[in-house]
């Protein structure tokens, strides 16, 4: 509602609906038909700042949905029921074992985070990101965007066994959760990636290695466009195996790929190693070729890639920002090295925006590419203690269903 209303009138579907008479003017002598499509050219930052009738303007249908940052967390089963609920002792214990996993969304006008609804799934999803015999690493938790959504991809279970028969995905839109088809073979880690509407999955880790998973290639075509509520879709969603890798190396540890011009790019491990290796998946041609020297060698921290057409590192080591020539093939420096920016773990893209996870989860700092000169600033996590796994860029859930 856009404020105080005189009438009102129960349709159906139990939603209250009301009289356009007899809702204020958002323009002076505008019919507000008209005014929605006057205000929403306005940037919502703008119209939330005049006045409370517009600000409750930017949250209704008639607006279009402003983007916001979305955060995967990871925190202590005491502060959170996300992979807390049980009904036995023996669930308890697993629960012990697990990580509580919180997915939230942080509105960049209100400045708050909002937890999402938990997957509804049976049995309760249980994913470990630190375990006590692993004290110098984490368990990798993979999501992606893809359509408009938030896709869980791979992870581990308090099995040490995949925890993900069918990706999880998140639709903005409804707020809620559906799966995608299932998984040939499900992973523990692997290289996932995305361009366009479509996701792809190549190598990992299933529950032990296997050779011809290490080298397996799929496909599946998320096919918004044509339907409004994803989990209709799911009769028509398969995997489509397509051409495989030429070895195993890329199923050692968790790789993020990412989508740049027609192609699907992505390296074998992470910052400066010797033994670092690019790919090129050709999409059009359904053929992997070698990543050019250039691109490899400035390849050096978290990757992310604009509206598929511009590709940004953050460098690990020193912070800096920079940005991909295909022409020239090398970097080209976009901010000197920052140490807001320093260890930056993962990244998102999106809006004319950068938002990086630093400070081993600890913080997001935000970075705005297109203003010049470049503006940065420090989001804070959700908690105190949290730890920040991921973050993403996506239209604004749906508030009428959180």
């Amino acid at each position: 509602m856009i404020c105080s209303l005189k009438k009102s009138t129960d349709t159906n579907d139990g939603q209250t609906t009301v009289d356009p008479k007899d809702e204020p003017q958002l323009l002076p002598g505008l019919p507000n038909h008209l005014a929605h499509l006057v205000l929403s050219t306005v940037r919502p930052s703008l119209l939330s700042a005049v006045c409370r009738r517009w600000r409750h303007l930017i949250y209704t249908r008639h607006f279009p949905p402003f983007l916001s940052l979305y955060a995967i967390v990871a925190s202590s089963n005491s502060n959170s029921n996300t992979n807390s609920s049980t009904h036995d002792d023996n669930s308890n214990g697993l629960s012990r074992l697990s990580d509580a996993i919180d997915f939230l969304a942080f509105d960049p006008i209100s400045s708050k985070w909002t937890t999402l609804p938990p997957p509804n799934v049976d049995p309760p999803l249980r994913l470990l990101h630190r375990h006590p015999s692993f004290i110098s690493r984490t368990l990798t938790i993979q999501s992606l965007t893809v359509a408009g959504c938030l896709v869980l991809i791979a992870a581990t279970g308090h099995n040490f066994l995949p925890a993900l028969s069918h990706p999880l995905v998140f639709d903005p839109l409804t707020a809620e959760w559906c799966l995608g088809p299932p998984l040939t073979y499900p992973r523990r880690w692997c290289a996932a990636g995305c361009f366009q509407d479509t996701v792809y999955v190549a190598s990992g880790i299933g529950a032990h290695y296997r050779g011809d998973v290490a080298r397996m290639v799929e496909k599946w075509d998320v096919k918004r466009s044509h339907c409004d509520k994803l989990s209709d879709l799911r009769d028509e969603w398969r995997w489509e195996e397509v051409a495989g890798l030429k070895d195993g190396r890329f199923s050692r540890e968790a790789v993020e790929a990412v989508g740049y011009k027609g192609k699907i790019c992505m390296v074998n491990v992470k910052g400066n190693n010797a033994g670092k290796e690019g790919v090129v998946y050709n999409v059009e041609e359904n053929r992997w070729e070698r990543m050019s020297t250039g691109m490899v060698s400035g390849w050096n921290g978290a990757v992310g890639v604009a509206e598929e057409e511009v590709m940004y590192v953050v460098d690990e080591e020193n912070g800096g920002v920079r940005k991909y020539d295909d022409e020239s093939d090398c970097w080209q420096e976009v901010i000197q090295g920052s140490d807001l920016l320093k260890g930056a773990e993962q990244m998102a893209v999106g809006g004319g925006k950068i938002c990086v996870v630093t400070g081993g989860g600890g913080r997001i700092t935000v970075v705005d590419v297109v203003a010049e000169p470049v503006r940065m600033w420090v989001v804070d996590p959700p908690r105190p203690e949290s730890e920040v796994i991921s973050v993403h860029i996506m239209r604004r859930p749906c508030n009428n269903r959180l």
